[in-house]
């Protein structure tokens, strides 16, 4: 896949297919979007994805976690373009013209109903259909996707997220949300207290759920193993940042340097400050006996 970040001297070669938009969390919506760029490679046309996305905003997908993604679904480029006058001053025609045509090629462009574009979002879906012939573009409007009798949103994603509710943002998302890192070196409490761990820390970016341990899956060249994971700062030792730590119910090894993705499958509890690190080992305990009754279950 072609990949264009933080620049405007993205291009193509060919002609495209392109769909538009922020593209946070690539949620069902997102896929109906991609799914129709795709469809249009049958038809001699390049598949590009086209981000635009004001910075400094917690995301539910970290760039590369967005770019993983539409590669693993078989887009051809993903351009992340950089939020700049340059870009936002433009009308809707000179987006279309400077952006589209030249710059993309684009013969077939798809975005939902309430897209808008251009200088102060001037440009909409009606001024799309209204100049495609024009500019010699077919676009295509689709209908939003519904869950819940409420449109499918990563602001909908969010809401989920901050009420720890992994599966309904699974549900929203299609598949679960996770976080991707390489494992770093800890304290190494775990290992003093028989309950060895692997730790990440994410990206300032990446949006997390509450505090809180939850049950977990872990992905790791290609294996998946069961997991329980804790998010938080670990008061109990005095924890000075957001961390990620799972303990593998099934792994044993080292896996220092190696990039995983943990997805985060359910809420067990908040996290909390303990008395001692007794009474942590206890509750740890319980909560890897619970997830195993959770990996139990149908």
């Amino acid at each position: 896949m072609r990949y264009f970040y933080g620049t405007t001297d993205f291009y193509s070669e060919v002609p495209t297919a392109v769909t538009l938009g922020k593209f946070d969390g690539l949620h069902l919506g997102h896929q109906k979007l991609i799914g129709r760029i795709l469809a249009k490679k049958e038809q001699g046309l390049s598949s590009t994805v086209f981000v635009i996305a004001p910075p400094g905003v917690p995301r539910l997908l970290t760039s590369a976690e967005k770019r993983k993604k539409l590669e693993d679904a078989g887009v051809d480029c993903l351009v992340e373009c950089p939020f700049i006058s340059e870009i936002l001053s433009m009308g809707p025609e000179q987006f279309m013209t400077e952006v589209l045509l030249k710059k993309l090629k684009a013969a077939y462009l798809t975005v939902g109903t309430d897209f808008r574009f251009g200088y102060q979002r001037s440009g909409d879906v009606l001024f799309l259909k209204n100049h495609q012939e024009a500019y010699g573009i077919q676009v295509d409007v689709i209908e939003k996707e519904r869950m819940n009798d409420r449109v499918i949103s990563s602001t909908y994603v969010r809401e989920a997220m901050r009420e720890g509710k992994m599966e309904l943002a699974q549900k929203l998302l299609g598949y679960p949300y996770s976080v991707t890192g390489t494992v770093r070196h800890g304290r190494q409490l775990g290992r003093t207290i028989g309950m060895p761990t692997v730790n990440l820390v994410p990206e300032k970016d990446k949006l997390l759920p509450p505090n809180g341990v939850y049950f977990s899956r872990v992905r790791i060249e290609g294996t998946c193993y069961r997991g329980i994971t804790n998010i938080g700062c670990k008061p109990t030792v005095n924890g000075d940042f957001i961390g990620v730590e799972t303990y593998l119910y099934d792994f044993s090894g080292e896996l220092y340097d190696k990039e995983i993705v943990v997805e985060l499958l359910s809420f067990r509890r908040p996290e909390r400050r303990f008395e001692s690190l007794e009474k942590l080992k206890e509750q740890m305990h319980r909560d890897i006996l619970c997830g195993k009754e959770y990996f139990r279950e149908p």
